[in-house]
């Protein structure tokens, strides 16, 4: 009778087992984010300007003043990648704290999440100007990319060794 002995099984699971950290994933995940998150810098820069001022009624804002383009620039990060409760790796591209230009309802200044979504979704006394969503859209196919690079480059580590 025939006999067939294959070898080399346990070193092959070992480095399967390998790909399946999670430090791996968060790395890969953070590889991603940063070509998005410096395509959403590229967009603000790219905002139309306006000069802050009271508006009229039924007037709005058609830009965004320079001083609060500086503040969107300069509160936008990339959180650490983290595992969530499904084993999922995240991570967050977005803005934290206030902008210079205190307001009489925000006198810390006006908070730069809310700033970013008004420009992006429109609010009354702001005209729409998606620039996330197109930051998204233009850069999704290079994080992609970087991401299977890394991902690459990982799987060969742990290949050689």
């Amino acid at each position: 009778m025939a006999r067939m002995e294959i070898r080399g099984f346990e070193e092959i699971e070992l480095q399967l087992s390998k790909l399946a950290d999670p430090e791996l994933a968060k790395e890969v995940v953070q590889a991603g984010a940063q070509p998005i998150a410096d395509q959403v810098r590229k967009e603000i820069e790219n905002l139309p300007e306006d000069k802050f001022r009271y508006l009229k009624k039924g007037e709005v804002f058609t830009g965004v003043p320079k001083q609060q383009k500086k503040d969107l620039l300069d509160s936008l990060g990339v959180t650490p990648a983290d595992i969530d409760f499904d084993g999922n790796a995240n991570t967050k591209i977005g803005f934290d704290g206030y902008g210079k230009m205190a307001t009489k309802k925000y006198p810390k200044g006006v908070p730069n999440p809310l700033l970013a979504r008004a420009i992006e979704s429109g609010s009354s006394v702001r005209k729409k100007t998606p620039f996330i969503r197109k930051a998204a859209n233009r850069s999704k196919k290079k994080a992609e990319a970087e991401m299977q690079k890394k991902l690459d480059e990982q799987i060969e580590v742990i290949m050689r060794g």
